[in-house]
């Protein structure tokens, strides 16, 4: 049987039944795909509902501030999403409609091959294909393709593949009125959901699989061998101290900058590598006459795509404001939720939970 007709008849009893899929609204489509990039869907879903709920235009999404968007994504992680998704509602605006084209869609911040492919095709059904890590799993476990993903001749071979397969109403034995949807669009959800339920990375479901006798990778045992992906990322160790101070109700946080991990986030006072005793690091940076200083969590470990962070925490209480940085704010600890936070303080502040 035909691959394309194949998956569109599996997508049609097994499919996920996903809200932004009752629309054609670009705004709700595009918003899902950014927020399910490196995120997913059970995690996501929640999101993409607030979202929609606080912003259901894209003008009343650019409207907001930063600040308030990289709240409202606190806990997804990869936060320069947030910030990429609140510029381009801004270049939508400012160009006067929802691009519908994919050079077009290309050029919002934050949207690559994938991103626009799966929106145009989707909300405007596009003839393109859209090719994430499920659609890699799934076409080089039934092809046997052993190229690598993420290398340059990885990409090309299947976004070639990819876009070859691509039903239209004029394929073979496919005809017009068999699409619930545009062609790109259903064939492209068909594929994405058949590795995220059927082809999944691990322990896939091969024995009841409608593909199973076409399967290059079934038929040569080398289902968990395929995808290949090359190994480029040097994974190191960071060291991170973190005092938090509490002077009458107050604390003291201040706004991470740009060049690093968490930009625009907020934390409490941080040192970074240091090697001296903690009462030693208070006694130099904060300068007061009067504090109590104790470990609150010590070694907490928080993993990121190519850092592992080590992180000890510490609360020193004063009665009077230590002398900070200039890039540091006093705020009252009752108003830390009105600030957008890296996970790891996030998790920190919930155990924590300052009076």
């Amino acid at each position: 049987m035909d691959f394309a007709l194949t998956l569109l008849e599996w997508f049609r009893e097994n499919g996920r039944d996903l809200p932004w899929r009752q629309t054609r609204d670009p705004y709700a489509i595009w918003l899902s795909e950014i927020i399910l990039q490196q995120t997913q869907v059970k995690q996501g879903w929640d999101y993409w509902e607030r979202f929609m709920h606080r912003w259901p235009t894209v003008e009343a999404l650019a409207a907001a501030t930063e600040d308030e968007v990289l709240r409202e994504w606190q806990g997804l992680g990869y936060y320069s999403r947030a910030r990429n998704l609140h510029y381009a509602a801004r270049q939508i605006v400012a160009l006067g409609h929802f691009p519908d084209t994919l050079d077009e869609i290309r050029k919002l911040k934050g949207v690559g091959d994938y991103t626009a492919a799966a929106i145009g095709s989707i909300a405007f059904g596009l003839p393109a294909a859209a090719v994430d890590g499920n659609v890699y799993r799934v076409l080089a476990r039934h092809f046997g393709i052993d190229t690598p993903i993420n290398t340059t001749e990885g990409k090309k071979t299947f976004t070639a593949l990819a876009q070859s397969l691509l039903p239209t109403p004029k394929s073979t034995d496919i005809s017009p009125s068999s699409f619930l949807l545009p062609p790109s669009s259903e064939y492209n959800q068909a594929i994405m959901d058949f590795g995220a339920i059927q082809c999944t990375p691990s322990s896939p479901n091969c024995l009841s699989c409608p593909l199973q006798e076409s399967c290059s990778a079934f038929r040569s045992n080398r289902v968990s061998d395929l995808p290949v992906k090359q190994k480029t990322l040097k994974v190191r160790e960071r060291h991170l101290i973190y005092i938090y101070i509490r002077c009458n109700g107050m604390t003291a946080i201040h706004r991470r900058g740009p060049g690093d991990i968490w930009q625009g986030l907020y934390e409490p006072f941080l040192i970074e590598n240091g090697t001296l005793k903690i009462e030693d690091y208070c006694a130099r940076f904060f300068q007061c006459s009067m504090f109590n200083v104790q470990c609150l969590r010590k070694n907490v470990r928080h993993v990121l795509t190519h850092r592992i962070l080590l992180a000890d925490f510490y609360l020193l209480e004063t009665s009077e404001k230590p002398s900070l940085p200039s890039d540091y704010i006093w705020i009252p600890e009752a108003d830390l939720d009105s600030y957008a936070v890296p996970r790891l303080i996030e998790k920190f502040l919930q155990d924590f939970r300052p009076i």
